[in-house]
C-alpha cells in the first residue's frame, strides 16, 4: 500500500531514495518525505499530497549527501495527510528516523504508555509509536536489530518497518509481519523496500523476508533474523524484468500501456505449462494426485477484481473438474465460521501476493487444515509461500491501481488451474485438456484482435462522460464481466455504476432504468448457449422499452443483437468459458476513456492504492 525505500552505499542516498520513490509513488500518494543520515545528525524533509510537492521541497531546502537514507510514499490509515503526519517519523530527540507500511493495532494502548514515560508525540498516527519505543530499546541495547526484534514483539498488526539511527551509521535495519518488504542486493551499496521496483535499476537481485523477520544491511551484507534473535537462511532470487517493463514507453498512462500488454502478458502467462504427454504442471506444488483426487470442495478466497475472477474460475472449475466449488470475498471468510477440513482446498488469488484480507483468509483455512493452492504475480511474496501450491501469472509489474492485465492474466491462471485438477481427477482426459490449452493458446492473437478496434470504444465513451451512471448486465461468465466493468468505472471515473445479473432486472434493478440511462450488456455467444443468448436478448428489450441506451458487447457474426443495439461493440467468436477474455477489453478502454475525459488520473484514481495490506 505505501510505498517504502531505503539506501545504504557510497551514493548520495537522497538521489537514490526519490527515485525509487517516484517508481512506488502509484503504491501512495497522500504524503511522502525523505531522512538521510549525515555524520552527526539525522535531515528530514516531509511534504503532504503528491511526490512532486516533496520534490519542491527538496529543491528549495536540499538534503545533504549521506550514504544512509530512507523514504516513503503514504496512504493514510491513521491520521489526516498532513506535513506532520507524513513518514519518516523521528523520536524525542531525532536521533532516529522510522517509515512504516501496515496498520498497529495495539498503538493506542502503547501511545498511552509512552506518552506517561515522558515521549512527546507529534503525529497522529500508529507509525510514531513505534520510534520512541525504538528510541527506548536502542538506548538500552545499542544495537538496532536487536532494539527492532524487541520492539516487534510488543506490536500487534502488520506491518513492515524500517530505521535509521544517528549512533548506527552505515546500517539500515527493517522488519516485516503481513506485509512485504525485500533486499536488493547490489555491489557495495544495499537496497530495502516494499517492490523490487524501487531498486530494478540498480540491480535485479533480491533476497525475501519471510514472515516475523527482521534485517540488518550495511553496504556489503546482509543479516537476517528471526524476531526472537535465531539466524535465518533468506532466499535469494533474480528479478526477470528490467527497469524498461516499468517505464510508460510512450504512453500517456501505465494503465493505456499495460492494457496494450495484454495479448503478450496472457501469452507469457500460458508458456510451457503443458507437457510433451499432454499433462499440465503448476510452477510450485507440495500437493499430490491422491490429495487432490481427494478435495471434495473448492472454495476461492480473494478481493476486488481477482474476486471477479474467482467468479469466473468457479464455471470452469465445475464444468471441467466437476467439484462443488464456491467463491468468498476474502475480508468476509473468516468470520462467518467456514466448514473446511483436509478434503478442502482453499484457491487464493492475488495480483501482489500481500492483500493482507487474502493472506487472512488463507492462514484461517490453514489452521482448519484446508490445503491451500495461490495464483499470484508476484514471486516469492507472501501468500504463495504460505500456500501448498502455486501458479505464478507472469503479467509483469503493472503499475496503474486499476487491474487490467493482472486480471487478464489471472483468467487464464484459473482456467489452468480448473483443467489441471480436471487431469488429476480424471473428468479429463489428456487430448481434452491439451484442446483446450491449444485454445486458450489462441487468445493473445483474438485479444490483439479487440485491442485493434477500440476507437469506437473511446467515442462512446467521451460522449458519456457527463452521464452519472452507467449499468452492466450479463449471463453465466459474462456476469462477472459486467461486475468487473462497473467496478473499474467507480475506481477511475468516480460515478455510480453497477454490475448485474441479467435475470436479476425483474426482481428490483429494473427500477433504476429511466430514459437514456446507458446499460453495457455482455452478450454470450449465440452458439451453444443458445437459450442464454435468447433470454439475455430479452433482458436487452425490457431495459430498451424503458429508454436505456444500449450498448452491447457481442460476438462477431451475431446478427441477432443488431435490432437491440444503440452501440455495437464486436469481440471474436471464441469458446463461451475463454470469452471473458475478450469481452472485459472494450470493458477497461471505455472506463479509462471516461474517466481521462473526466479529467482524472487513471494511474492514481483517488484515495486507491494498488496493493491493499491492511485490513
Amino acid at each position: 500500500m505505501c510505498g517504502i525505500v531505503a539506501y545504504v552505499g557510497p551514493r548520495p542516498a537522497k538521489d537514490v531514495v526519490l527515485e525509487g520513490l517516484r517508481r512506488l509513488e502509484y503504491r501512495g500518494y497522500d504524503s511522502a518525505g525523505i531522512a538521510v543520515l549525515d555524520g552527526g545528525s539525522v535531515e528530514l524533509r516531509r511534504k503532504a499530497g503528491a511526490l512532486a510537492n516533496l520534490e519542491v521541497e527538496l529543491a528549495d531546502v536540499p538534503l545533504p549527501d549521506g550514504g544512509t537514507g530512507l523514504g516513503h510514499t503514504r496512504w493514510a490509515t491513521h491520521g489526516a495527510p498532513t506535513d506532520g503526519n507524513a513518514h519518516p517519523h523521528l523520536d524525542c530527540e531525532g536521533k532516529l528516523a522510522l517509515i512504516h507500511n501496515g496498520v498497529i493495532e495495539n498503538y493506542a494502548e502503547l501511545r498511552d504508555q509512552l506518552v506517561k514515560a515522558g515521549h512527546q508525540m507529534r503525529s497522529a498516527t500508529d507509525t510514531e509509536v513505534v520510534a520512541h519505543l525504538l528510541e527506548d530499546r536502542f538506548a538500552e541495547r545499542g544495537n538496532l536489530a536487536q532494539a527492532m526484534r524487541d520492539v516487534c514483539l510488543q506490536l500487534d498488526g502488520s506491518f513492515s518497518l524500517v530505521a535509521i539511527h544517528r549512533d548506527a551509521p552505515g546500517v539500515v535495519v527493517g522488519a516485516r509481519r503481513n506485509s512485504p518488504l525485500v533486499v536488493g542486493l547490489g555491489k557495495g551499496e544495499m537496497f530495502v523496500a516494499s517492490d523490487v521496483a524501487a531498486f530494478i535499476s540498480a540491480t535485479r537481485e533480491a533476497l525475501e523476508l519471510g514472515q516475523d523477520q527482521v534485517v540488518c544491511v550495511t553496504p556489503d551484507g546482509v543479516e537476517v533474523t528471526a524476531f526472537d534473535g535465531s539466524p535465518v537462511q533468506g532466499r535469494s532470487y533474480h528479478v526477470d524484468w528490467d527497469i524498461s517493463a516499468a517505464e510508460k514507453g510512450g504512453y500517456d498512462y501505465f494503465m493505456l500501456k499495460e492494457i496494450a500488454e495484454q495479448p503478450e502478458a496472457v501469452a507469457a502467462t500460458l508458456v510451457g505449462r503443458l507437457a510433451a504427454d499432454h499433462s499440465l504442471t503448476l510452477d510450485e506444488t507440495r500437493l499430490d494426485a491422491r490429495t487432490l483426487r481427494d478435495i471434495d470442495k473448492i472454495v476461492i478466497v480473494a478481493c476486488g477484481s481477482a474476486y471477479h475472477a474467482g467468479l469466473i474460475a468457479k464455471y470452469a472449475i465445475e464444468h471441467w473438474a466437476a467439484v462443488p466449488c464456491e467463491v468468498e470475498l476474502a475480508s468476509e471468510f473468516r468470520y462467518r465460521d467456514p466448514i473446511l477440513d483436509s478434503s478442502s482446498l482453499v484457491i487464493a488469488i492475488s495480483q501482489s501476493g500481500e492483500t493482507l484480507d487474502t493472506l487472512m483468509a488463507v492462514q484461517h483455512a490453514k489452521e482448519m487444515g484446508a490445503r491451500v493452492l495461490a495464483i499470484c504475480n508476484t514471486n516469492g511474496s507472501t501468500i504463495p509461500r504460505a500456500s501448498d501450491a502455486v501458479l505464478y501469472t507472469r503479467a509483469g509489474p503493472e503499475i496503474g491501481v486499476a487491474a487490467t492485465k493482472s486480471f487478464v492474466t489471472q483468467l487464464v491462471a484459473v482456467y489452468l488451474v480448473a483443467l489441471y485438477l480436471a487431469q488429476v481427477r480424471g473428468t479429463k482426459y489428456g487430448d481434452e485438456v491439451a484442446g483446450v490449452v491449444r485454445e486458450l493458446a489462441a487468445m493473445p492473437k483474438q485479444v490483439a484482435r479487440v485491442l485493434e478496434t477500440m476507437e469506437p470504444v473511446r467515442e462512446v465513451a467521451r460522449s458519456l462522460a457527463s452521464s452519472p451512471t452507467v449499468l452492466f448486465l450479463g449471463r453465466h461468465v459474462g456476469y462477472p464481466v459486467a461486475l468487473e466493468g462497473a467496478l473499474k468505472l467507480k475506481e477511475l471515473a468516480y460515478m455510480h455504476a453497477e454490475g448485474f445479473a441479467a435475470g436479476e432486472l425483474k426482481h428490483g434493478t429494473i427500477a433504476l432504468i429511466e430514459q437514456g440511462v446507458p446499460v453495457f450488456v455482455v452478450m454470450p455467444p449465440p452458439a451453444g448457449r443458445s437459450v442464454l443468448h435468447a433470454k439475455l436478448l430479452s433482458n436487452v428489450q425490457e431495459v430498451r422499452s424503458r429508454g436505456a441506451y444500449t450498448i452491447l458487447v457481442a460476438e462477431e457474426g451475431d446478427e441477432a443483437v443488431v435490432p437491440y443495439a444503440d452501440e455495437l461493440i464486436r469481440v471474436p467468436a471464441v469458446p463461451t468459458l475463454l470469452q471473458p477474455l475478450v469481452s472485459v477489453i472494450p470493458l477497461q478502454v471505455f472506463a479509462c476513456e471516461l474517466a481521462v475525459a473526466r479529467g482524472n488520473d487513471v494511474d492514481r484514481p483517488r484515495n486507491l492504492a494498488k496493493s491493499v495490506t491492511v485490513e
